[in-house]
């Protein structure tokens, strides 16, 4: 069983990475311990520093900001270039570069169901804190509310994986239906994600994976919550037992995560950032 961990990690230094130019320290940080990892689980690591897909909306056709654009291509997409590895490996768990693995984390294969296509943590399942619950219930109906797939909506709103940690089986290729990474995302049901119409504006690859896995009918595994502790999403206790620390947003991070020292007091809960997710 050949395993695979996919990061990305493009852009100019000086847009996407630290303040004072050169490679993220927060990227970094996280980096090193997903390689850590890889390397006690015996399981292949691969980080894709140099654009491939370089997806963007049709001429004149974006909805989205100036600063999503900035690049001249979407960086977030760039994601979905680990389905060709699906040629060499039977399964691929892709992990955003802002993740941190703690060194006592399982091996997220072995809790991977070998029959599911698809495994990834539901928002709503993991422990929130109440401001975090407030804003994915405006959130999800903005994403999913209109979308033909049944995101199935209760009390805390729809339901939709974060996709900032994916785990899949070879099984997910035929739902590629032949189609290349570039030619998947370029297919016109997804041309409003990729052009940001209304409240996609400020999307990501999330909203657009979430209705793939849905409208597939693929089988689907709902994670534990532990295998993507938000750091001031999830409630402080809780990100405590998280195997995986997803540092998600900047603003809630020293000095934007370019604090290595006190990421790593975070990390070892020596410390405790007195806020709530901004």
């Amino acid at each position: 069983m050949k395993r695979l961990i996919f990061q990305v990690d493009v852009g100019k230094p000086s847009d996407l990475h630290s303040l004072e130019g050169g490679q993220s320290k927060l990227y970094a940080f996280c980096q090193e311990s997903v390689a850590k990892y890889c390397e006690k689980y015996n399981i292949d690591h691969y980080i894709l520093t140099e654009p491939v897909l370089k997806i963007k909306p049709d001429e004149g056709k974006s909805q989205r900001s100036e600063g999503a654009l900035r690049l001249g291509y979407l960086p977030i997409y760039e994601k979905e270039h680990a389905f060709t590895f699906f040629d060499e490996y039977d399964q691929i768990a892709v992990v955003d570069s802002d993740i941190y693995i703690r060194d006592s984390a399982p091996n997220i294969f072995d809790e991977f169901d070998p029959d599911a296509d698809f495994g990834g943590v539901v928002e709503r399942d993991m422990p929130c804190t109440n401001t975090y619950y407030s804003k994915i219930l405006g959130y999800s109906h903005g994403q999913y509310a209109s979308l033909p797939t049944d995101h199935q909506l209760n009390e805390y709103g729809y339901e939709f994986f974060n996709m900032g940690l994916m785990v899949m089986n070879k099984s997910i290729v035929k739902y590629l239906h032949g189609l290349s990474p570039q030619e998947f995302i370029s297919q016109p049901k997804f041309k409003p994600f990729v052009e940001g119409h209304g409240a996609w504006r400020w999307s990501t690859d999330q909203t657009l994976l979430n209705y793939w896995v849905r409208s597939e009918d693929m089988k689907l595994q709902r994670m534990n919550w532990k295998w993507n502790g938000l750091f001031k999403g999830i409630k402080d206790e809780a990100f405590k037992e998280a195997h995986f620390l997803h540092f998600f947003l900047k603003p809630n991070l020293p000095k934007g995560g370019e604090d290595v020292e006190m990421l790593q007091k975070i990390v070892d809960d020596t410390i405790n950032i007195k806020f709530e997710h901004r």
